[in-house]
């Protein structure tokens, strides 16, 4: 299991479980609690109260947390937009960038043929550090269940491009 999901689980289950996965992840990435705390933009004796003592971390210190920890897995190095769709649609897309503000942003393909296979690819796409998703309204709903990132619907009478700059706008890259 990836340390990311351990800690989320973790997070979900109780402030204990959260504690014991933290040490857990810091001794699995040889990491001490000062370096991930600068690297977390979390104060050290905020950080050594959630892990030492029966401290609650806020929302807000649990978000830089997590990024900091998929960071530090190397999942967030691919700073891409995920389109997931019938393969048909997919060949249909002649953009494998997208420049917005200046920055271009690398799409990556997750091909589905059914609302089962996007469940799967947004789940892979999320894993392999997508910042966000685009897909067809019929499992974007679902999607949006399913993955933390945000979720941009391909609406027939737009285009893929269009809805890639809108995931980009809404992950906030």
């Amino acid at each position: 299991m990836d340390k990311y999901g351990k800690l989320l689980r973790a997070a979900a289950e109780s402030d204990e479980a959260f504690r014991r996965a933290l040490r857990e992840v810091l001794a699995a990435l040889d990491i001490t609690t000062k370096e991930l705390s600068k690297r977390a933009g979390v104060s050290s004796s905020t950080l050594y109260k959630i892990v030492n003592e029966e401290r609650s971390p806020s929302l807000d210190v649990l978000r830089k947390l997590l990024m900091s920890v998929r960071d530090l897995e190397g999942r967030r190095g691919g700073n891409f937009i995920a389109v997931i769709a019938a393969r048909h649609v997919l060949d249909e897309v002649v953009e494998r960038s997208v420049s917005i503000e200046g920055r271009e942003l690398r799409t990556r393909e997750y091909p589905a043929t059914t609302v089962e296979d996007a469940i799967v690819a947004s789940v892979r796409a999320e894993r392999d550090g997508a910042t966000a998703i685009v897909c067809a309204p019929i499992v974007s709903s679902t999607v949006e269940k399913v993955v933390d990132i945000p979720i941009a619907t391909i609406m027939p009478r737009d285009s893929v491009t269009e809805a890639i700059r809108l995931a980009a706008r809404k992950s906030g890259i």
